[in-house]
């Protein structure tokens, strides 16, 4: 039983007044973690377990039980996610295992596909790109049963990114073309709170990243294609998603910056760079590796080594 990894508290009535306040809690903490970064709200979200889990061994009515799991297994989703963007991936792992466990519990098919979605990025970051491509996979069989096609495209959108590291140029665009008929497809549907994130803006900017990502490993003239997706993204990113539209920033100053665009990578990447080190995300800062990648190529051009310097300078402020 999922109770099990709390204090016995048999006996103490938890109602639904109690879940919601643990979803408005998570719903909270979630917002805090788009908008300044993991590591603004990770010791908040760590607070929260322990209460969180002794509900589950309250005297719980069965009809709000599986509710009740949901919420705990998207506390620990978070925590695993605040956790990747703190660069603690053993301790963000341990977390997705664990939110993965109680949204079995729970039958909750759309939450256990939004797990396996963040554990394959998480596995994707540090470059275990079969690992992703598994957890991926699993995470598209799950959406399937739970009916979510917002769920299938956030997988397939992130299917294609994996094949794109891997440098499987048909693969990819495969996988992108089938998350943009799947997005379409869920229009008109209530998005899942741990899945709303995924707007068309984010869509925009997944496809932008697999186009990035091709022409950092295949070919650079891949960037071509991305660079509208990317651009329109970062336009559509309000300051709530302060850390997604960094990222996407990033992107394009990596691609302007393969093709020899200096002027403009070094515009772009201003912003990214500025964005990324007012955040307190060290993935965010990690990802400005690819950036600098690219603009070492050009090692005596003074606006490449100014990117270079620039992202030097971020790398050394985070640690």
């Amino acid at each position: 039983m999922a109770g099990s990894e709390g204090n016995d508290l048999r006996g103490v009535r938890v109602g639904l007044a109690d879940v919601r306040r643990l979803e408005d809690t998570v719903a909270r903490l979630r917002a805090q973690d788009y908008r300044y970064g993991g590591g603004a709200c990770w010791e908040a979200v760590e607070a929260q377990l322990p209460r969180a889990v002794e509900l589950l061994n309250g005297t719980v009515r069965r009809a709000v039980f599986p509710r009740l799991c949901t919420a705990v297994a998207d506390l620990y989703n978070l925590a695993g996610w605040t956790s990747f963007d703190e660069d603690r991936p053993t301790a963000a792992l341990e977390a997705f295992a664990r939110a993965l466990r109680l949204a079995v519990e729970a039958g909750n098919h759309d939450l256990q596909a939004n797990i396996r979605y963040r554990a394959g990025r998480l596995l994707l970051h540090y470059d275990a790109v079969d690992p992703a491509l598994t957890e991926f996979a699993r995470g598209r069989e799950a959406a399937r049963l739970a009916s979510s096609k917002l769920a299938q495209s956030i997988l397939s959108a992130n299917q294609a990114w994996a094949h794109a590291k891997k440098g499987d140029v048909a693969a990819a665009l495969t996988c992108l073309r089938r998350a943009r008929t799947e997005f379409a497809d869920a229009q008109g549907t209530e998005p899942s709170p741990w899945a709303a994130f995924f707007g068309p803006t984010d869509l925009s900017a997944m496809a932008g990243t697999v186009h990035a990502e091709l022409a950092q490993v295949v070919d650079v003239r891949h960037g071509r294609d991305g660079i509208p997706a990317l651009a329109g993204a970062i336009a559509g990113y309000g300051p709530d998603m302060a850390r997604s539209r960094s990222l996407t920033a990033i992107w394009l100053a990596t691609v302007h910056a393969l093709e020899g665009d200096l002027d403009i990578a070094l515009e772009v990447g201003r912003d990214a760079i500025e964005v990324a080190g007012a955040l307190r995300s060290p993935r965010t800062r990690q990802r400005l590796r690819t950036l600098s990648a690219a603009a070492r190529r050009y090692p005596r051009d003074a606006r490449a080594r100014q990117i270079v310097e620039r992202v030097e300078t971020v790398g050394h402020s985070g640690q």
